[in-house]
């Protein structure tokens, strides 16, 4: 099963894609689509859903897990933020995959087993789980990828329906 993560934000959105195969997981991409800010916000979104659209077609994950805002004391930061979340829920939803909205608590409880966990905490977890170094990776990659794990062990603990 292969699980697009994504860090939404207007100048900067962090992705992560993994692989569970056989019970482990594979570190298969990680990045960030990044806008500039001397562009409209139209323009910046419509660059967004263009690479989100990009790279959905390139992976073909099974599973999205998209964060979901929990709190953010900047409304404007909330808003841009929102608007590249709904962007990316938009381009989720065009491939018809589920899509899963876990809280930044939630992620760090899935990967770290701690829902106060720190960047730090969460970084070297994701590096242990997937077995590599994201030594300068940026934040935003590296959050989607811990999304993307979160996403991997949800769709392994959901029953199986058998089809007979």
């Amino acid at each position: 099963m292969i699980a697009l993560g994504i860090d939404p934000g207007t100048a900067i959105l962090g992705f992560g894609v993994v692989a569970l195969e056989d019970g482990n997981l594979r570190l298969v991409d990680a990045g960030c689509i990044r806008t500039d800010s001397h562009e409209t916000d139209a323009e910046r979104l419509r660059q967004i859903h263009a690479a989100l659209r990009l790279l959905l077609a390139e992976h073909r994950p099974g599973r999205v897990a998209i964060e979901r805002l929990y709190f953010q004391r900047n409304v404007q930061t909330a808003m841009t933020v929102g608007q590249a979340r709904g962007v990316a829920l938009l381009a989720a939803s065009e491939l018809g995959v589920p899509i899963d909205e876990p809280t930044p608590n939630e992620v760090k409880l899935s990967v770290c087993g701690n829902g106060a966990a720190d960047k730090r905490q969460v970084a070297l977890m994701v590096e242990r789980l997937l077995n590599v170094s994201l030594k300068g990776v940026v934040d935003d990659a590296t959050d989607a990828l811990a999304l993307a794990i979160g996403c991997c062990y949800r769709a392994a603990s959901e029953p199986r329906v058998a089809v007979r």
